[in-house]
């Protein structure tokens, strides 16, 4: 190869580098944004998550409280219009974090949280009928409370799983 080949290859090179030295700036910047926006949306899907989660895990834990506070106070004759209307307000509250969760989170956290709605629920319904002196044979506070019983170790199964599905590990 002479050295006027030589001199036009690289002047060849030279120019095409200059020519597509534009173009590989813009594929790799645009490569670079596909992948940042990619992994700024799983963080924000991972904190939508979260935030489901706590709410979901908040809301149930004192709907709970409420519902045993409530049987308690329905066993001892002193349940009053401010403890339904609370016992109420955590019920709706339990209810709209379930249905907010319900878009976001994965099969097994609505199964886990299906258990803890499952015992709440049927607390619910036990402590509105021995209220309105509509309880079923059998049917008291003393034993609603025992049933409640049953939600305890499905709300530490509920927060486990979703720890977990968080990435938290103890």
């Amino acid at each position: 190869m002479s050295a006027v080949t030589a001199a036009m290859i690289a002047a060849v090179v030279g120019v095409l580098g200059t020519l597509l030295s534009p173009l590989v700036t813009t594929w790799a910047t645009k490569r670079q944004r596909v992948e940042e926006s990619r992994l700024e949306e799983k963080r924000r899907l991972f904190e939508d998550r979260r935030t489901a989660y706590t709410a979901m895990n908040r809301a149930s834990r004192h709907f709970h409280t409420l519902l045993k506070d409530a049987l308690h106070r329905l066993r001892d004759g002193v349940y009053s219009d401010d403890d339904r209307n609370q016992v109420e307000q955590a019920r709706r509250d339990h209810r709209d974090r379930y249905a907010e969760a319900q878009m976001i989170v994965p099969e097994t956290v609505l199964r886990v949280s299906r258990d803890v709605n499952t015992v709440l629920a049927a607390a619910d319904a036990a402590a509105k009928r021995i209220d309105r002196g509509l309880a079923r044979p059998d049917e008291n506070a003393t034993q609603a409370l025992i049933d409640l019983k049953a939600a305890e170790p499905a709300l530490t199964a509920m927060r486990r799983i979703m720890r977990e599905d968080l990435g938290v590990n103890d």
